[in-house]
């Protein structure tokens, strides 16, 4: 079945205009939240919050070697109707790193004691990269706890050497040497708008990956990058045939991890899957372009209809 993309228009700037500088907190401007951290099972565990606790809950899950800024256009809309969670998984931004390699069991394992700590019975969950494979397992293991899944350019489906090397490089050399070219390259691989890589954001990352034992932490990030480790955890059609809620498959025209192909595969393995292409994007679709991420997604979480997406 075709595709349908979503393809966005920004408007052309004038030639002698001022090129704003971004920042995290413009993106952050008149959103109610709160950051801070809990203790989830022994695992303290750094978060964003926005919106009320009584409403239905969502969990959004970054990539690997990412932090929950990655969220910080899409608070605002979704905390309008949901309660809204951005957390730095276990290894990852100011989150706790134990020592060891963590394959994604760990991830999910963490993940829970986050719904436990928070006493959240049910979510919604949201995943990208990295974010996307936890939150696939989750549902596989866990299904009662998942309300609706939405899988945003999502690891776990396919093992490509290239791309495993490529990622663990980048990630590895802008932790061993925390520059701000380093760390700006390992960020400039998430966006196809190359642009859209703002100096605050890279400041944010820089002071993450400068932490003491970041180095090692990010060797435990890195492992799902190995081969035999990969194949170990990667999800197959039987695994994903598991998947009970409701699921939206979001890829991009840009994503350098895998092309679109990859992503409606994906989803012709989940029973009722629906699946959109972000036209303009790369990894971080829900940055890049948060206005469109943000009416696709939140549609698709309040149940409405999604006139973007197609089942396949």
């Amino acid at each position: 079945m075709s595709t349908q993309a979503v393809r966005a228009t920004a408007p052309t700037p004038s030639p002698t205009a001022a090129k704003p500088f971004q920042s995290i907190w413009t993106d952050l401007r008149g959103v109610s939240f709160t950051q801070g951290w809990l203790d989830a099972g022994g695992i303290q565990t750094r978060y964003l919050h926005a919106g009320d606790r009584g409403k239905p809950a969502l969990i959004l899950l970054h990539g690997v070697g990412g932090h929950a800024e990655a969220y910080v256009r899409n608070l605002k809309a979704h905390a309008e109707h949901l309660d809204v969670w951005a957390i730095d998984m276990i290894g990852h931004g100011w989150t706790d790193k134990p020592d060891g390699p963590r394959e994604v069991s760990a991830y999910v394992d963490h993940v829970i004691r986050v719904l436990d700590a928070l006493g959240i019975e049910r979510a919604s969950f949201s995943g990208e990269s990295l974010g996307g494979w936890v939150a696939s397992q989750l549902a596989i293991d866990h299904p009662g706890r998942v309300e609706r899944l939405v899988l945003n350019t999502a690891g776990g489906s396919q093992a490509d050497p290239v791309v495993m090397e490529r990622l663990k490089t980048l990630s590895m050399r802008a932790v061993e040497d925390p520059s701000w070219d380093f760390i700006k390259a390992r960020v400039e691989w998430l966006m196809a708008d190359k642009s859209k890589v703002f100096d605050d954001l890279v400041a944010t990352r820089q002071a993450i990956y400068a932490q003491p034992g970041m180095v090692e932490a990010q060797r435990g990030n890195m492992v799902l990058q190995d081969m035999e480790t990969r194949q170990r955890n990667i999800l197959r059609a039987g695994d994903y045939g598991r998947i009970q809620a409701p699921t939206l498959v979001l890829w991009t025209s840009d994503d350098p991890t895998a092309d679109v192909s990859e992503g409606r595969r994906i989803a012709t393995m989940i029973p009722g899957a629906l699946f959109t292409v972000m036209d303009g994007c790369g990894h971080w679709p829900q940055f890049e372009d948060a206005d469109t991420f943000n009416r696709i997604h939140l549609n698709f979480l309040l149940g409405k209809p999604v006139p973007e997406a197609t089942t396949v």
